[in-house]
């Protein structure tokens, strides 16, 4: 458990100007796939995050230097790795240590992954990974580790058995480097997919179809140093609409990626939360009706996560949260991870009407008036929507295990103090 703390002072409202940062899980895979060049590779707006910095220094651990120029810059040199010496505590620390099966597979041939870490959001299965890097002509096996050998990748047809990002993530970087084409099919689009795939077009790579489900890529080409700008997250801006919404406040979203946010302007917008678009910047209004738009004949309406472009499964603990301050009645689905939404006993311990049907579903009864109350981070994206929670509650909260937010969410308390947000990060109470 971390050893700080969140004290909120709840009930205020906000207004600013705010930009998202580097888009998080597009960063991940672009640190990784920078091994796949010999050459330096800058990358800029990249987000000083704890995962992003526990995935810099698992690639310093393996020979490659690795060094951050700027607070948001970072230059990697990987001249040389050794794949077979990953700490495996810092692997256990984060997901996207899976990321770099694919680059080190096609860099050195061999790889000695332990078992990656991450958020406890229910079953995450890794056989997509696998599965793809064995038809581009990889054998696996798994006993604490997962060892992966490969004297030389071949392009291959892949049919992936589920939208996987991370598993498209690594047949990517693996398929750039097999020689001959790979077709990807079923593969996910999301944009940080795209982000990755853009780099790797930036660092020599024949990429068709980057934004769709069918991948072609050509591969075997030289690859070289570049200098790439990672994109803005988009989950990050849903978690500031969020923000805005159940503080009431006007906040303007600069150079929000409004390309990519079509789902997730759609979702908030069937709760009653309607953002304006200005040029590259996102607008949320303080003064909303915010009623939750039933379905035709009055039915109680659904808001639900599906593979991209649908609404995002990372933003669903968000609109959660923003539904218990819209009037009317909605179905949350979750469909993706069975352990997502047991946060919202924490949130019904601060007066939200909430039914937990089922490990995937909630009904949402609002507006409701919450109450201060001292609550713990289990996630990433449940404890930026604790956070949110505690904004728009009365009285003062206290929020436990905030390096779970920060593994996600740069500097958080900073930025939101910025926009008047009462949010004091102390050291934890207990340990005195």
């Amino acid at each position: 458990m971390s050893a700080q703390q969140f004290v909120v002072q709840g009930g205020h409202k906000l207004s600013g100007r705010i930009r998202p940062s580097g888009n998080k899980n597009a960063a991940l895979p672009i640190v990784a796939a920078a091994l796949l060049c010999e050459e330096p590779v800058h990358l800029e707006n990249v987000p000083r995050i704890r995962d992003v910095e526990t995935l810099v220094q698992l690639l310093q651990s393996i020979g490659a230097h690795a060094e951050w120029t700027a607070r948001n810059s970072l230059t990697i040199h990987a001249t040389s790795v050794k794949a077979t010496e990953l700490d495996p505590a810092l692997c256990r620390k984060i997901r996207a240590s899976i990321l770099l099966a694919g680059p080190l597979l096609a860099r050195c041939g061999e790889i000695e992954l332990p078992p990656p870490g991450g958020d406890v959001i229910g079953r995450r299965r890794v056989d997509t990974h696998f599965l793809a890097l064995q038809q581009l002509g990889a054998t696996f096996t798994f006993d604490d580790a997962f060892v992966l050998r490969a004297s030389k990748l071949r392009g291959a047809d892949v049919f992936l058995d589920e939208p996987s990002v991370t598993a498209t993530e690594n047949a990517l970087a693996a398929a750039v480097a097999a020689e001959g084409t790979t077709v990807l099919r079923n593969a996910a689009s999301e944009p940080h997919v795209q982000d990755l795939a853009k780099f790797l077009v930036a660092m020599g790579a024949s990429i068709e179809g980057i934004g769709t489900n069918t991948i072609t890529i050509h591969g075997g080409r030289p690859l070289h140093g570049c200098t790439y700008s990672i994109g803005p997250d988009h989950i990050e801006v849903g978690s500031f609409i969020g923000l805005a919404a159940v503080t009431r406040s006007e906040i303007t979203i600069e150079k929000a990626g409004v390309e990519h946010l079509r789902s997730t302007l759609m979702g908030f917008e069937r709760l009653g939360v309607v953002c304006r678009v200005e040029g590259e910047d996102l607008v949320i209004p303080g003064q909303q009706d915010m009623v939750i738009r039933s379905d035709l004949g009055g039915a109680v309406p659904k808001l639900e996560d599906q593979p991209w472009p649908a609404f995002p499964a990372d933003t669903m603990s968000i609109a959660l949260v923003t539904a218990t301050q819209c009037e009317g009645v909605i179905v949350i689905h979750e469909k993706m991870f069975e352990s997502r939404l047991f946060f919202v006993d924490k949130l019904i311990g601060m007066g939200a009407r909430i039914v937990l049907c089922d490990p995937h579903r909630a009904v949402v009864v609002g507006p409701s008036k919450l109450h201060s109350g001292r609550v713990e981070s289990p996630d990433i994206r449940a404890g930026m929507a604790m956070l949110l929670a505690a904004l728009c509650a009365e009285g003062e909260s206290i929020i436990d295990n905030v390096g779970q937010i920060e593994r996600g969410y740069e500097r958080i308390d900073e930025r939101l103090r910025a926009l008047g947000a009462k949010v004091e990060r102390v050291e934890d109470r207990r340990l005195k």
